[in-house]
């Protein structure tokens, strides 16, 4: 305890809602930081993994899907004023919790706004009303009136989250290697002018993740270093990209939404299946799937620069992921089952042998081309850091911490995005669980050795037009 920061006292209890990777990676360092007691924390649950894990802690432990039908019976005894409810489940609805939460005078946090099941997957439901974006504006309609509500922040994991306040450092870094001398921005004016002012295009969520298992994936199975129903509910959604100003090229199978901030377009075919060109410093240029994740909305939505209705700049932001070559291979394997459950799912923490996962983001299209900034965590830090963790887990684990420390030191602050809150301090919490922190700039382009192999259709005025990150062949 001594080498580790008590960051505040926490005299409420909590409730941990899901125990898959992320609830059981979270516990320890919940019981770490916030300097609570074990019985204060119950874990609501749909199944029973986790449980030995919960009592070793003597944390109370309810197994019990929670439903539209029997969430509040389940969760309203466990809370009261000044209490947190974090969510780190599937297919229960954040709007539900986040209403029960204000009820009870209680914190909120999730790491992705979730619907009830068939929210994100229901065939039936048109395109538009599948995405994350939908979803997004139906929560911040929460705002009205609410303003001075309990604290419920939304989308604070890894990604959607911590790199929310990645892309602010890497401004400021991009900033000061031009010889700019410009003060912190304060306000999200601000960030917007100084985005604009560097001339950044693009904003890729760059993630490669290399950690592997000796045991090999298996036919009939999908294997992941982190939820398994989380990727393929996301996989499975439209591919969603934030829609930079300076695109003039609109995807043939994009469409705009009616209503709402504007700021992105989603595809007519699922993340799991929309490829895009990114870069990493460890890595180099990788393939990643531009899985739609809450971040490439309110990213692009925060940045955008406006003079009345007009948008004067907004950079492309979208997610580009390289997940671990097991998961590559289970997804393909998905595609050929016309996207049905997997059969089998493993998730691997504890038989990880190798690897890291290297997350950050990619800002491009200014001066010095591009800069990678974030987190590069082995497997083995991540395991000397904190216990019931992988690399990938640790990442989202160290930012929903440092999101509920947040929300407690600012407890009446209503629906607040990663974006709205305190950057420096939720780095301050999140660098010692994160390893190797690093900032890299890259003359590498979307056109890097193109027209090689076959001759493309290409923008080569603009490198970073969409059309040329994303991959047709």
């Amino acid at each position: 305890m001594s080498e580790y920061e008590t960051h505040v006292e926490f005299p409420g209890r909590i409730v941990l809602v899901g125990f898959g990777s992320i609830g059981q990676g979270v516990l320890p360092l919940l019981l770490r930081h916030l300097a609570v007691p074990a019985e204060r924390i119950t874990i609501v649950t749909a199944e029973d993994k986790g449980s030995e894990e919960a009592a070793q802690l003597g944390v109370r432990f309810i197994r019990e899907p929670l439903t539209r039908e029997n969430y509040r019976r389940i969760l309203a005894p466990l809370l009261g004023r000044g209490d947190f409810l974090i969510n780190v489940s599937v297919n229960v609805s954040s709007l539900a919790l986040v209403k029960l939460c204000w009820e009870r005078d209680t914190m909120y946090l999730d790491t992705c706004i979730e619907p009830w099941p068939g929210g994100y997957t229901d065939p039936t439901l048109a395109a538009e009303r599948r995405t994350n974006y939908a979803l997004r504006e139906e929560a911040l309609a929460l705002r009205a009136g609410n303003e001075r509500a309990p604290t419920a922040v939304l989308t604070h994991g890894a990604n959607p989250g911590l790199v929310s306040h990645f892309v602010k450092q890497a401004l400021l870094d991009i900033a000061a290697a031009n010889g700019l001398e410009v003060a912190t921005p304060a306000a999200r004016a601000e960030w917007g002018a100084l985005a604009h002012q560097l001339g950044v295009r693009v904003i890729h969520i760059a993630e490669r993740d290399t950690q592997s298992a000796a045991a090999p994936k298996q036919p009939g199975e999908f294997v992941n270093t982190w939820s398994i129903d989380g990727f393929v509910s996301e996989g499975l959604q439209p591919s969603e990209i934030g829609w930079g100003s300076h695109e003039r090229n609109f995807p043939r199978d994009a469409r705009r939404h009616e209503a709402g901030c504007q700021a992105a377009i989603y595809l007519l075919q699922p993340g799991a299946g929309t490829r895009v060109r990114t870069w990493t410093p460890l890595a180099g240029p990788v393939h990643g799937f531009c899985i739609t994740h809450g971040e490439a909305i309110s990213i692009a939505d925060y940045l955008t620069v406006r003079h009345g209705s007009q948008v004067l700049y907004r950079p492309t932001v979208h997610y580009a992921y390289h997940p671990c070559d097991a998961a590559v291979m289970s997804l393909h394997e998905l595609a050929g089952r016309n996207y049905l459950p997997p059969q089998r799912q493993r998730l691997v923490r504890d038989e990880i042998t190798q690897g890291i996962d290297e997350l950050g983001v990619l800002l491009a299209g200014h001066a010095k081309n591009a800069y990678w900034y974030g987190s590069q965590l082995s497997i083995e830090e991540a395991r000397r850091l904190a216990p019931w963790n992988n690399a990938t887990s640790l990442q989202v684990t160290a930012a929903v911490l440092a999101g509920v420390v947040w929300a407690i030191e600012n407890p009446n602050r209503g629906v607040v995005e990663p974006e709205e809150m305190d950057f420096q301090r939720i780095l301050q919490i999140c660098r010692p669980y994160l390893g190797p922190v690093v900032g890299r700039y890259s003359d590498w382009t979307p056109l890097h050795e193109r027209g090689r192999l076959f001759p493309e259709d290409l923008d080569t005025d603009d490198p970073w037009q969409f059309k040329n990150v994303r991959v047709s062949w």
